[in-house]
């Protein structure tokens, strides 16, 4: 572990609060890894957490099994596009093409944690520069499934075309939040010795659009999290004033598009757009 990783753990970890992991705050559980370089090693690893296989050779695997497994009081999976539905549960078959366009004054910043974090250890690397992404990104998509075949989660491994660097590396599922009645999309990316977590509330709107996001809150309420997790102290979380928003529609030409925006606190840090082709053949 390099000398910067340790100093962020020790910073986080004063930050944070302890928590339970297997007990009241089980829901902010979540797959680690034991190396400094993240990428895809912790899929493997995942799997055997619950016993199962991982199924990287599925054609029409998705990030979840069924947008059903989100319905609640202020969501209805029935009410979704039938575009949007498909990329969620058949994200395979799905090609993406990303524009990032960032707030000048925290592009600086951004390329910093870039160079010295994301690439390094391949993960959480977002372009900071329109050349970076001008050949697309390839996406990956593995399931993890139990001991019974029934998907338990899956993994989002996406990658940039031109360079096929890592840029993103993270475990989608559903989570209930403490509390509430409402499932809410649980995205966990590893890191050695912890995880950052995010939970979106979702919702549908006009045009069949999925609306995914976090807004202020306390601990328990959807929103980011950073976990820390070592031998010696044992788990600290801290929920961190990063909030997204992201929507997931069909435009005026039928063209399936996401605009994902990204603030800190009150400040809009990065907009990312995405726009989707169906894969043929």
């Amino acid at each position: 572990m390099s000398r910067i990783d340790l100093a962020t753990r020790v910073f986080w970890r004063a930050r944070g609060r302890k928590v339970d992991l297997a007990g009241t705050h089980k829901w902010l559980s979540g797959i680690k890894t034991n190396s400094s370089t993240v990428g895809a090693t912790w899929v493997d690893e995942a799997a055997r957490e619950v016993r199962g296989v991982v199924q990287n050779d599925r054609s029409d695997a998705g990030l979840l099994a069924d947008m059903s497994t989100l319905d609640g009081p202020r969501f209805d999976s029935t009410q979704l596009h039938p575009a949007v539905r498909s990329f969620y549960e058949q994200t395979t078959r799905w090609r993406m093409e990303v524009w990032a366009e960032w707030n000048s004054l925290f592009q600086p910043a951004g390329q910093m944690i870039a160079h010295y974090f994301g690439r390094r250890v391949q993960q959480l690397a977002i372009p900071t520069r329109p050349l970076d992404v001008a050949r697309g990104m390839e996406s990956e998509v593995a399931v993890i499934a139990d001991a019974n075949g029934k998907q338990v989660a899956a993994a989002w491994i996406r990658k940039l075309r031109a360079t096929g660097e890592f840029v993103y590396s993270g475990c989608y599922r559903t989570q209930r939040l403490p509390g509430t009645h409402q499932p809410s999309v649980h995205v966990t990316f590893p890191l050695e010795d912890g995880n950052i977590q995010v939970f979106l509330q979702p919702a549908v709107g006009a045009g069949g659009s999925l609306l995914l996001g976090s807004k202020r809150g306390v601990f328990g309420d959807n929103g980011a999290y950073i976990v820390v997790v070592d031998d010696q102290h044992g788990a600290h979380a801290m929920r961190v004033p990063l909030h997204e928003a992201f929507r997931v529609f069909v435009d005026s030409e039928g063209v399936l598009r996401t605009d994902h925006l990204l603030r800190l606190g009150g400040a809009n840090v990065v907009r990312l757009h995405y726009r989707m082709s169906q894969v043929t053949g």
